[in-house]
């Protein structure tokens, strides 16, 4: 595996870009209710995990054919009303940014970071633009995929060490990857100390109302899965919550569709409190997306999914 070592300042350069790699159909969507039965006991006896999480998974398999199906699947008690299955957006992922995603890319300053980069489409429309942008994930076909589409990525844990620590100019934390580690108030607190001061967070909130934690795994349509692992899903009330209890300042809310958005600032000072978020007020964004820069290639990563009954 090429790239920088732990603790050093240099960013990984991205593989040879393929222009001819072919394209996965992105006109397939999740259903919003879909009934899958669970898959007999015996089944999972040989489906065993795998010796490393993340390495030769039903994830990872996803990620290379960019296709599903593919589900998260909770392993705890479900309290009334919460899905034991979750789809996972395989081919929005390993597609081209969307509309959601360019007015997130529009409110970028490098340099940037993407937690949780999945496939890498925004890692690498970022690098298209000219802005300097690194992708951190813990999955091989992740960090494999996005360098492939043109874009930086290092296999390694937010929590780990990374380079510029102290100095992004943002953080992405895309499609449902508020749940990295299944506790929001830990990762906030972990990337305000990534982002220099006045440093801005791009956060995803689920599409429901939802403040859950959780043990999961990632299964496929035939019962294969990989190792279980916290995860969280935090609606928009919950992640504010969070953020102002983690002394985040709100500079921005908005929806693209089923999809909802944050932009949260570091404070430039620790005087500096975050009294728009308790107020409930939302002072105006820093930053207005450029127009004609449209994104021009193609996010574990993002794991959120929609409710299946």
């Amino acid at each position: 595996m090429s790239g920088a070592a732990v603790g050093t300042e240099s960013v990984v350069e991205p593989a040879e870009r393929s222009d001819t790699a072919p394209r996965p159909q992105t006109d397939v969507q999740p259903p919003e209710r879909l009934i899958v039965p669970a898959p007999c006991a015996d089944r999972f006896v040989t489906s065993v995990a795998p010796g490393e999480p993340w390495t030769d998974d039903p994830y990872a398999q996803a990620l290379r054919a960019g296709r599903g199906p593919l589900y998260l699947r909770s392993l705890g008690p479900l309290t009334p009303g919460e899905a034991e299955l979750l789809p996972l957006e395989v081919e929005r992922w390993c597609a081209a940014p969307d509309a959601a995603d360019t007015e997130v890319l529009g409110r970028c300053t490098g340099p940037v970071l993407d937690v949780g980069c999945g496939p890498g489409r925004l890692v690498a429309a970022l690098a298209a633009r000219g802005v300097t942008a690194l992708g951190v994930d813990v999955s091989p076909a992740a960090v494999a995929r996005t360098r492939r589409h043109g874009g930086a990525a290092l296999r390694r844990s937010v929590f780990d060490r990374l380079p510029r620590e102290g100095r992004w100019g943002t953080v992405l934390l895309m499609d449902g990857n508020v749940g990295i580690g299944g506790d929001p108030a830990a990762l906030l607190t972990r990337l305000r100390d990534l982002l220099r001061p006045g440093g801005r967070l791009l956060a995803e909130a689920a599409d429901e109302d939802v403040d859950q934690r959780l043990t999961v795994r990632v299964e496929d349509a035939h019962g294969r899965h990989g190792r279980p692992f916290p995860w969280a899903r935090v609606g928009t009330t919950a992640l504010l919550r969070a953020a102002d209890s983690t002394g985040w300042i709100l500079t921005g809310r908005w929806s693209v569709g089923r999809r909802s958005f944050l932009e949260l600032h570091r404070p430039t000072s620790e005087r500096q409190e975050p009294d728009a978020a308790r107020d409930g007020h939302v002072a105006p964004p820093d930053h207005t997306p450029t127009t004609g820069e449209g994104p021009q290639v193609n996010g574990p990563s993002g794991l959120h999914g929609h409710r299946v009954r």
